[in-house]
């Protein structure tokens, strides 16, 4: 039976439908960025976080504040400079003199989507900040712990490293990121495409975006996502992928086994969004680029005759054995 006449034991019609209007509601103001959208979802159902690299004016931020838009949720946005604290992040104690207590007062990381814009701007002391809320979904101050409500997804936008006043992000702050995503330049007919729909007035963010789901269903549909199936054989390839990782002499910090699992979930909310409770070794192909590219740290002679790590992640890939 080929994969187009098999029969889904979970239906997941709805998700596949729901991020198919998600994406047509975001495509009425953001030309193109399909993968970085649709890599965005993935994120939100496998409960992880994004880290996008890209030049200004690519329409990062916008389209977080869409995706919020779509599902109905908070979002805030928090500007990372040099001199920002961790209580700018975290929210502090303020004393109140009424009743003679501290009081927490959240900061912008208590929201749904949150945006963190130019992370590496900031050293690592506000860097560790993120820790704690990132893996763990929660903040702790003074002794008391605050849950994060689902969904939480900070997408944060870092400027290429060789750009002045950067900081390059730990290295414990980047496994914490389920994907890095590289954003490009639209092609020639994106741009005149974006052109023409500035000129008839068309690009308003906000007018007339419409919620497509709730929180509440969109939690509903991540725990059906958490069931779909993957073969033992699968399970293996994606451990052979990641340990390869480790045994390559271009590759000084291989990835850990966070990365592993993060492939896993990903490639199972991949394979929901279109339509299938099983993945496939495409989808392990497809996830495991953005999923690793961020988690290892080439050799020195690679950096220096110029080797991508995507290349070389494609080449590690290449050589693992595909399950039949």
């Amino acid at each position: 039976m080929s994969e187009l006449e098999f029969q889904s034991r979970i239906d997941f019609s709805e998700l596949s439908q729901s991020v198919q209007n998600i994406k047509e509601e975001i495509g009425r103001v953001i030309v193109g960025q399909h993968q970085m959208i649709e890599q965005m979802i993935v994120a939100i159902l496998a409960n992880g976080h994004v880290l996008v690299e890209g030049v200004p004016g690519v329409a990062k931020t916008l389209s977080a504040k869409l995706l919020a838009k779509t599902i109905d949720v908070g979002f805030s946005r928090i500007q990372f400079t040099p001199d920002l604290m961790p209580s700018d992040v975290l929210g502090t104690s303020v004393f109140m003199p009424g009743t003679g207590k501290f009081d927490f007062k959240k900061g912008p990381i208590f929201s749904n989507i949150v945006l963190i814009d130019e992370i590496n701007r900031s050293p690592a002391k506000t860097q560790a900040a993120l820790f704690e809320v990132m893996e763990e979904r929660q903040v702790t101050n003074d002794g008391t712990t605050y849950k994060m409500s689902y969904p939480f997804l900070v997408m944060a936008t870092q400027n290429p490293i060789e750009q002045e006043g950067t900081y390059r992000l730990p290295e414990a702050q980047l496994d914490r990121f389920l994907f890095k995503i590289v954003v490009d330049y639209p092609s020639i007919t994106e741009e005149i495409s974006i052109l023409e729909r500035q000129h008839k007035g068309e690009l308003s963010a906000e007018v007339g975006i419409k919620p497509i789901l709730t929180a509440e269903r969109l939690n509903d549909l991540r725990r059906a996502v958490e069931k779909v199936q993957v073969e033992q054989h699968l399970l293996e390839y994606i451990a052979q992928i990641v340990a390869a990782t480790r045994q390559s002499p271009w590759i000084t910090l291989g990835a850990s086994p966070r990365a592993s699992l993060a492939i896993l979930n990903a490639s199972k909310a991949l394979a929901a969004i279109r339509g299938r409770d099983f993945i496939t070794p495409d989808d392990i192909k497809e996830i495991a680029v953005p999923v690793l590219r961020h988690r290892v740290l080439l050799t020195p002679e690679k950096e220096m005759d110029g080797t991508s790590t995507d290349t070389i992640i494609c080449q590690l890939i290449d050589k693992a054995e595909v399950p039949r």
